[in-house]
């Protein structure tokens, strides 16, 4: 529910709905000067003033169902992205659209009825939403949209449509019976369902266009995650295999080691051994942590901070601010590279973002709770929009010009360690990513 209140979809589509049902309020006759034209009409046997009068009245009708209608539609959007549950881009329509019409007869002394025509929208639209199976720019969906709802309103002015429930509203009615007093009801049925086709058809067309075209690029974008994913296995390969090799040298190194000990007592040569046996130690873990993911072992943050510290940030003049808790004793059962690796993806993500912006500043937060610790990378840089950071975790995707893994190798890496990463950002604002981990005596 709370995913459902922080949509913006959501929102703007109950500003849409409340424009709709506000809009035949504002656009009566009297105001449009509708009922000075009919009047004309009467008077005089005009074809022009007849024409002009149907062409208002269906662009009433556009105007006041432009909203209703594409209020539906972000509301089913917003809902089925919210909830993850896709039903309710057509649910919501079915649900939605009726009830609009039930208040727009309450606050206007009109009679916008619910007829054959609203009912073919109502279900064309249901319809179309249904077959959007990618997400489709809202921006292209009221061009859709606005031309259908045009086009179709001009069946209620098609007089031999009206025993079949079209055009049942008062302004086309009158619309009607003036063309029939004039003599131009068959000319009026024929520029109605002339324009009607028309437009229908271009919808229609560009709605499947963009259909398609959005089938084609997540295709694409599939396609280019399977090379990523093919590139990143290949070079993981070659990488592993340099690893494994080093295992080669590092046992001769100690066992070099071994005979000097041996052959020269002398206390400073031994501790000088032992200084050696360390780093080879440590060289020998970190080369087993490369080769094998699962392969892990104890750490105290403090020691994973100052190596993270240390891998990014020696050696440059980068600067990145270290916070941590009062209490850095706490222990992780980790894989040290990979999530130094993690991190060191995020902080660069940060300082790319702080880039050229004054004052711009990169803070990487320890946090220990009672059961987990935090490790959280903030930045006061230019921000990500909320349509980037749905898509910021697949990989392949990335809001810089090149693609890359995103977050995705992030992600993955927490979860790996029974942990789970999340972001928080405001454009202009900046943007809070942290990893939540278990400690040591929780796993």
């Amino acid at each position: 529910m709370r995913r459902v209140i922080k949509s913006p979809k959501v929102w703007i589509g109950i500003g849409l709905f409340l424009l709709g049902v506000l809009i035949p309020y504002w656009l009566k006759p009297q105001l449009i000067g509708l009922d000075q034209l009919l009047q004309t009409m009467h008077q005089k046997t005009d074809g022009s003033a007849l024409m002009v009068n149907a062409f208002l009245v269906v662009s009433i009708n556009t105007m006041i169902s432009i909203p209703q209608f594409l209020s539906v539609v972000m509301l089913g959007d917003g809902m089925a992205e919210a909830i993850n549950r896709p039903i309710f881009k057509t649910l919501i329509p079915l649900i939605v659209v009726p009830l609009a019409y039930v208040i727009v007869n309450g606050v206007t002394p009109l009679n916008y009825s619910f007829s054959a025509t609203d009912i073919f929208l109502w279900l064309s639209i249901a319809l179309m939403q249904n077959f959007s199976r990618q997400e489709i720019n809202i921006g292209m969906k009221l061009i859709v949209f606005s031309q259908l709802i045009f086009g179709v309103a001009w069946l209620n002015q098609v007089p031999f449509l009206s025993p079949y429930g079209f055009g049942q509203g008062s302004l086309s009615i009158k619309i009607k019976e003036a063309a029939a007093q004039i003599g131009f009801d068959h000319v009026l049925a024929l520029y109605a369902n002339v324009l009607f086709f028309i437009f229908v058809a271009s919808a229609v067309t560009l709605w499947i266009y963009l259909i398609l075209y959005m089938e084609k690029w997540a295709i694409s974008q599939d396609l280019l995650r399977a090379q990523l994913e093919a590139n990143e296995s290949r070079a993981g390969r070659e990488v592993l295999h340099l690893v494994h090799d080093l295992k080669t040298p590092l046992a001769t190194i100690e066992g070099l080691v071994s005979l000097i000990e041996s052959r020269w007592p002398d206390p400073k040569m031994q501790e000088y051994c032992q200084t050696i046996y360390g780093s080879i130690n440590s060289m020998s873990t970190m080369v087993s942590e490369i080769l094998y993911e699962d392969r892990k072992n104890w750490c105290e943050l403090k020691e994973l901070v100052d190596y993270i510290r240390a891998s990014r940030l020696s050696g440059t003049n980068l600067s990145v601010d270290i916070e941590m808790d009062e209490e850095p004793q706490s222990t992780l059962y980790i894989n040290k590279i990979r999530l130094t690796r993690a991190i060191i993806n995020l902080i660069d993500n940060a300082l790319d973002a702080i880039q050229g912006r004054e004052n711009g500043r990169v803070v990487l937060r320890a946090k220990t709770s009672e059961n987990a610790v935090k490790l959280e990378v903030e930045d006061n840089g230019y921000g990500i929009s909320e349509s980037d950071v749905k898509r910021i975790w697949k990989t392949g995707y990335s809001t810089k010009n090149h693609p890359g893994f995103g977050l995705a190798f992030v992600r993955q890496v927490a979860e790996g360690h029974e942990g789970f990463v999340n972001i928080r950002s405001e454009v202009g604002q900046g943007t809070k990513v942290w990893i939540t981990l278990p400690l040591g005596e929780g796993q």
